[in-house]
């Protein structure tokens, strides 16, 4: 090993090793995880998000390809480049249908910081009856100058306890000392980013001798029950190691068109009404088939209905249960909505941020006095790590069923993976601001690094179409991730959220 290869190792399993060894994952196989460059600063963020970018889409590859040496015997080697993994992050702002940019805001005009009598709060409107719901309490016209006086008369905190009274979503500025002290942080502030336990017994996996599977995930069927970035990730990051995911959305459900579009690529996509006998009926019938079970629901949400990791384990033996949530599966506040814009605020995040990006001013002799006490990550880091870090407790999940077989619940919540970010020490403002490359704009043409990141797939053929007509082409980002012997795939755009029916594809001989 020379020394290149050395100080790469070292990079690899200063955050790796931790999150690897305590899934009960062998660590020599952190030697096939290789990084093509020092991870920060990938991007300007005083935050490690180049390495949060790179150990979590790492982690996922990995475990794939252990999962594919579990069943095959075969080795394989993993990388992942940190500026790439970064832009993958960001994955949703670029894409193009038919060489345009999608239509829309990714944002509510209302989602956005507001002043205080005494700080500021940050809410989140994208949906309409939460939105309705913030709105019931300011008592004014849904138009930001109207918001903007209505809030200007509230305490911070005190609206925060009114909204999350309905649970409705509006967060407070914290800084990093004010989150810390909260009893919600001090409850799960050493809970893991990925968290796994046994829920039920199964014998082990049996894999066929000489079976052969040409992507890692190969013939893992996925149930997939999420919604809104984080959760669709890691079903998408699932399909992309070749498992057959299942998209399974309400018709009763606000969709976002600008993100599910690109989450659900890879995907097969299908609509069940739960409310009805029929719905549950089919959803437990995919279920007694399934090889995981996945959601990002309200904790209890999916239980209420029967769809609980024990119910799921009981009917399925040896099925993984995996679900995402905003607060955490423990503490005061886990029951509470968690949106990644808001867990930046609350968890000291864009406070943190704001400070270092002052002191960045102030260091190179600029004018820090108007600048706000807050400011946004470049990107939506937090739902994208946690999406990928579900991916990988899936994935370990799946390799435990053939070591030790059982059934395995598997927990990542926005606010373990805000703290898990938060442990690691911060790059320097001056490298982070004035040195590290801005994401590339969303705008066309590409950025040429847009275009080298970029790949062209096809629209699926729905189940109800004859496949006569005609197929739009969708750029996307190139996963980050590269595996030697099972490669990633790119998949298709199924472009709609009914395009099949709620059947599992036979398992390959």
């Amino acid at each position: 090993m020379d020394q290149m290869d050395e100080l790469m190792s070292q990079i690899v399993t200063g955050e790796a090793k931790g999150l690897w060894i305590a899934q009960g994952l062998p660590p020599d196989a952190l030697v096939n995880l290789h990084l093509s460059e020092a991870p920060d600063p990938a991007v300007n963020s005083s935050y490690k998000l180049g390495t949060t970018a790179q150990t979590s889409i790492g982690l996922s590859a990995l475990a794939a390809a252990h999962f594919h040496s579990l069943r095959t015997g075969e080795e394989q080697e993993v990388s992942v480049n940190a500026r790439h993994a970064c832009i993958e992050f960001n994955s949703e702002k670029y894409y193009t249908v038919d060489g345009k940019l999608p239509e829309g805001e990714y944002f509510d005009e209302l989602s956005e910081y507001y002043k205080t009598k005494n700080g500021f709060i940050r809410l989140h409107t994208n949906f309409p009856h939460l939105k309705q719901g913030l709105l019931e309490i300011l008592q004014c016209p849904p138009d930001k100058a109207s918001v903007t006086e209505a809030l200007s008369k509230w305490d911070a905190l005190e609206f925060e306890a009114a909204a999350r009274a309905h649970n409705l979503p509006a967060g407070a500025l914290r800084t990093p000392e004010e989150t810390d002290n909260h009893e919600h942080a001090r409850t799960i502030v050493n809970v893991p980013p990925v968290h796994i336990r046994k829920i039920g017994n199964a014998p082990k996996k049996v894999i066929p001798d000489g079976a052969k599977f040409q992507h890692a995930l190969e013939g893992i069927r996925v149930l997939d029950l999420t919604w809104i970035l984080g959760g669709p990730v890691g079903g998408r990051t699932l399909a992309a190691h070749g498992a057959d995911v299942l998209h399974v959305t309400s018709p009763n459900l606000h969709s976002e068109p600008l993100l599910d579009t690109e989450t659900s690529r890879g995907k097969r996509t299908t609509q069940l009404d739960l409310n009805t006998e029929a719905g549950s009926s089919t959803l437990w019938g995919l279920v007694k088939e399934a090889d995981v079970f996945l959601q990002s629901y309200r904790p209890n949400s999916l239980a209420q209905r029967g769809f609980g990791p024990n119910a799921v384990a009981e009917a399925r033996p040896g099925i993984v249960y995996a679900s995402l949530s905003g607060f955490g599966h423990e503490g005061p506040l886990n029951f509470r909505r968690g949106f990644d814009s808001l867990m930046q605020v609350v968890g000291g995040m864009s406070g943190g941020e704001a400070d270092a990006y002052r002191s960045f001013v102030e260091a190179t002799g600029g004018d820090a006095s108007n600048l706000p006490p807050y400011r946004d990550l470049p990107m939506q880091a937090l739902e994208h790590a946690s999406g990928f870090l579900l991916a990988y407790g899936i994935i370990a999940a799946l390799c435990r069923t053939i070591t030790e077989g059982g059934s395995w619940e598997v927990n990542v919540s926005l606010v373990s993976t805000l703290f898990w970010i938060r442990s690691m020490e911060g790059v320097n403002p001056v490298s982070a601001f004035r040195y590290a490359a801005p994401l590339p704009p969303r705008a066309l043409p590409f950025d040429p690094e847009m275009v080298s990141l970029s790949t062209e797939i096809e629209e699926a053929v729905a189940d109800d179409e004859d496949g006569t007509q005609p197929r739009r082409k969708m750029s996307v980002i190139r996963h980050a991730a590269t595996l030697s012997k099972t490669p990633v795939l790119d998949g298709t755009a199924t472009m709609r959220l009914d395009a099949n029916k709620p059947v599992w594809l036979p398992r390959a001989s």
